[in-house]
């Protein structure tokens, strides 16, 4: 059957692969499985419920919920009546941010889980075009006054569905029979911090473009099934979570929601553990919280252990070498001795992950090269991409067949990609400059923002902000944003993104890094340590940080690890000295997403880290904020206390 839009998508997998589980969830003690043709059931009742509602073709629908089977149901059943859905995070707490976009988008309705109803509840009254909201779990009491708002839970709307359905079955089917390829499937917001968010409206075509781009990269069989683990909301884990999934008959579980995101959190490495996944998606932060906790479980085990690991490390990372050329020359002797540490060693690892997991999907551009080696190693690949919500998201990925360590992979079928100069004009292979992409799965514009929409699409162009080159084997690197360059007094610019990670994972002290040159005489860096860590030398030291000595020490040791990088250290070399730190400021605080200074996808947010830390910056460039051991670099130090 030909397929134009999600629903049929959807449809087509009902009827050839109907019995398979298409979602698990853990309510009780242990995972309960709806095969596609349970999930349909619901996913129609729902969609007339809708329909009893008064929703209609091109209705915007919210949608805030933690990842669930009835999430999966209530965006299907939206897409089968012709409705956008505005998936929104569950992080969103501050009232303004969900005000913005529920109000920017003009919504009409609002779909809500237990855990968020009350923040809707609370601005309702500033919700001018919303006239529902659909509960997923019943709640202990409804405020007193909603006003004109219906409030309705999910049973209660199902239940009229059902009596639509019986009485007009054909008038659902006609309208999901009606939905074209360039009818609006979502409005995906930004991460925007310091300036309102774009609504990003990405097609029917979009999805389906981008899910055939991607399942040709990676086989997914119908029995696989992933554990997702990143935020539902997200585009990485619209199209590869959910529909690539429902392309191929596979299955999808849902972590299991606790009564706060932390708890929540905390039931990730007990349902990977439960639903054995095949394949996981992931970010940088969440593969370097995985490493973290693999190393401390080994050490745990002892010196012997720890000692194995690491040698087991060492012939992995030089028989796998960048993964296209595994094993190649001499190395081909490190196979058997790299196979017995697998058995022994890393199996062992494997089994904490299920013991079925093939690999891991990385989105976001710049996971750093040490750890896709780790992951290599240790016999769970990261196929590390790239892409952006814009575009569906995938615009590139490392796959079995084609891995390239520290590359971003090759370019996906059927997307024109140009690397451009500052003014537009295409450059040569190898050479640096902004991505630029072409294709079906780019975006239909931003939500009411017609001038943004101009900025980024030019003559059917998306302009991704990013800067990348390709190398002569076709496999893209991604360096970093435009906007977030480095750029010294004589305009030369550079990226930070790739020092900062790199100096991250290098060195012990320090959890996270903003590097900062705005055409200025030298870099200076804001610097936010690991506190046990350094708290752990001091007491080795025989010194507390409440002292002038233990302060000293402290940074002194900082100082030092930075200077790891300059001319006679052991990482000498690795970056261009005038892009690292000369001077740095130690923060109190992380940056984080309650503090804004880091978005929904773990990623900081230069510009409002730079607003809320300017005084600071511009003391960096004083003689005396260049001295690492000044004292508001003490003071610091002395909290630790």
């Amino acid at each position: 059957m030909e397929i134009y839009n999600l629903p049929q998508l959807f449809e087509s997998m009902v009827s050839s692969n109907g019995d398979n589980v298409l979602l698990w969830e853990k309510k009780g003690k242990q995972y309960q499985g709806t095969t596609y043709k349970e999930a349909k059931e619901r996913i129609i009742r729902l969609a007339s419920g809708f329909l009893s509602m008064g929703l209609t073709k091109g209705d915007r629908v919210a949608l805030i919920s933690e990842g669930r089977n009835d999430w999966v149901v209530s965006e299907l059943a939206l897409l089968y009546i012709g409705a956008i859905s505005v998936p929104l995070s569950v992080k969103l707490d501050e009232p303004g941010d969900l005000i913005f976009r529920i109000n920017h988008s003009g919504c009409k309705g609002i779909i809500v889980s237990g855990n968020h109803h009350k923040k809707v509840f609370n601005i309702l009254d500033k919700l001018a075009t919303v006239e529902f909201v659909l509960l997923l779990d019943n709640p202990e009491k409804l405020p007193e006054a909603l006003g004109n708002k219906k409030v309705v839970v999910i049973d209660q709307l199902l239940a009229e569905g059902e009596a639509l359905l019986l009485a007009d079955g054909r008038h659902l089917e006609k309208i999901t029979q009606s939905i074209g390829p360039n009818d609006y499937a979502n409005i995906c917001y930004t991460s925007g911090t310091t300036a309102d968010p774009k609504g990003i409206i990405l097609t029917h075509r979009n999805y389906l473009s981008n899910v055939e781009q991607g399942c040709s990269l990676i086989e997914i069989p119908s029995y696989y099934t992933s554990l997702h683990i990143l935020p539902w909301d997200h585009s990485f884990a619209h199209t590869v979570g959910i529909y690539a999934l429902i392309k191929k008959g596979a299955s999808l579980a849902s972590v299991q929601v606790g009564k706060s995101l932390n708890e929540t959190l905390r039931n990730i490495p007990i349902n990977i553990k439960e639903v054995r996944p095949h394949f996981l998606l992931s970010v940088p932060a969440l593969a370097k919280n995985f490493r973290k906790n693999i190393e401390k479980g080994v050490r745990d085990k002892g010196a012997i252990a720890w000692g194995l690991f690491n040698l087991g490390l060492k012939v992995a990372y030089a028989y796998n070498r960048e993964g296209h050329n595994k094993g190649t020359g001499w190395r081909v002797i490190l196979k058997p001795l790299y196979k017995l540490f697998d058995k022994i060693l890393f199996s062992k690892i494997q089994n904490n992950f299920g013991g079925r997991l093939k690999y891991f999907v990385g989105g976001g551009a710049l996971l750093d090269i040490d750890l896709q080696r780790f992951y290599y190693a240790i016999g769970i690949p990261m196929y590390q991409g790239y892409g952006l919500t814009e575009a569906s998201p995938i615009i590139s990925s490392n796959t079995p067949d084609f891995h390239k360590m520290g590359s971003s992979g090759k370019i996906v079928p059927n997307l024109d990609l140009k690397i451009c100069n500052e003014a537009g004009v295409e450059l040569p292979v190898g050479q640096q400059g902004e991505i630029v992409v072409r294709g079906e799965n780019v975006m239909a514009g931003y939500w009411a923002n017609e001038t943004a929409t101009k900025e980024t699409l030019r003559n059917g162009w998306l302009h991704t902000g990013d800067l990348g080159y390709v190398d002569s084997d076709g496999y893209l690197y991604v360096l970093g944003r435009s906007k977030s360059l480095l750029i010294g007094s004589d305009g030369e610019k550079y990226s930070p993104e790739g020092i900062e990670e790199y100096m991250v994972e290098k060195i012990p002290f320090i959890d996270q890094m903003m590097l900062y040159n705005n055409q200025n005489p030298y870099t200076v860096g804001l610097v936010v340590i690991n506190k046990p860590r350094l708290k752990d030398f001091l007491e080795k030291s025989k010194l507390t940080p409440n002292t002038e000595d233990g302060q000293v020490a402290a940074l002194k040791k900082i100082r030092q690890e930075l200077d790891r990088f300059l001319p006679g250290g052991d990482q000498a070399g690795v970056f261009p000295t005038r892009w690292l730190p000369a001077a740095v400021a130690i923060l109190d605080e992380p940056f984080s997403e309650q503090n804004k200074l880091m978005n929904s996808t773990m990623k900081i947010v230069r510009p409002a880290i730079v607003k809320h830390y300017q005084e600071l910056l511009n003391h960096l460039y004083t003689p005396d904020g260049k001295e690492i051991m000044n004292n508001r670099n003490k003071e610091v130090i002395a909290r630790l206390s």
